[in-house]
């Protein structure tokens, strides 16, 4: 199998450093992203050049435009890029500080959109590549104290489903990942909550906080297992518009898809009673 070069963001944790681990050891080059370059000193110590590691933080769009082309200046061809870095933020919608909205939709969505533009240019000249966005069930389902998170991947899933249709003139494949909970440092690690209002305690927004607060709870997601079907589905072609990983995530999402169905299917007369009159001649 030929060698590929990757394009990561946020590699120090997570998916990001489990994904990054598992190309190295493969032979693979990454060009990896981070804001602490000292948290991935270990892996340019061990793989040498085929580890390309930069200082970036997705929320300064100038920045992402020069690592990103730094990036494919030092490797010449990149042939997947993967959106990995992001956050959690939850509580209660009226809780957040205006702060907080600002800086996880700039990370999880205004971030991941501004990567696949500034590395388009590039992938386009290729006529080759492969897009990954690391999304959630949450991207598909929405659960109360998390509104802001919501937000963010409900955004940036119908952006990348956008780019499917639009990039395969250019031979460049798009995939969306749904992961389920997973034993990463995302839960008590890089999750951020709210300033807590008396008044959402006891409500199914206050869920969230109890569940963060839970250090018993294990996630049932393998991230191994997970990063492996990520990498993996690059030599699927044509490249799979979505990607389910964990039972949690698959039952959440088939439940909320089910429901939305169960809404909308009702309506089919009520939305056509809203057209125009039609003769045989045309409208009235």
């Amino acid at each position: 199998m030929a060698q590929r070069a990757w394009f990561i963001t946020g590699v120090n944790s997570g998916f990001g450093r489990e994904m990054t681990e598992q190309l190295l050891e493969c032979g693979d080059r990454v060009a990896g992203t981070v804001r602490n370059l000292g948290s991935v000193r270990d892996l340019t110590d061990k793989y040498g050049d085929r580890f390309w590691s930069a200082h970036l933080d997705v929320t300064d769009t100038s920045e992402i435009r020069t690592v990103v082309d730094a990036a494919f200046s030092a490797f010449g061809t990149i042939d997947v890029v993967i959106n990995n870095a992001g956050y959690g933020l939850f509580g209660a919608a009226e809780e957040f500080t205006d702060e907080q909205v600002v800086h996880e939709i700039g990370t999880n969505l205004l971030g991941s959109i501004q990567v696949v533009r500034s590395a388009l240019p590039h992938l386009r000249a290729q006529q080759h590549a492969r897009i990954i966005q690391i999304s959630t069930f949450g991207g598909q389902a929405a659960l109360p104290g998390g509104s802001m998170y919501h937000a963010s991947k409900w955004g940036i899933e119908g952006f990348s489903e956008a780019l499917m249709a639009e990039l395969a003139p250019f031979n460049i494949g798009v995939t969306i990942i749904e992961p389920g909970g997973a034993r990463t440092g995302f839960r008590h690690g890089s999750a951020q909550l709210a300033p807590a209002l008396d008044a959402y305690a006891g409500t199914p927004a206050a869920f969230v906080r109890g569940m963060l607060a839970d250090q018993t709870h294990l996630s049932p997601g393998d991230p191994a297992k997970m990063a492996t079907i990520i990498i993996g589905s690059v030599d699927t072609t044509p490249a799979p518009r979505r990607i389910v990983l964990g039972s949690d995530s698959y039952q959440i999402i088939v439940n909320a898809l089910t429901q939305r169905l169960a809404d909308i299917e009702p309506q089919k007369d009520l939305a056509a009673s809203t057209d125009f009159a039609t003769t045989l001649d045309g409208p009235r």
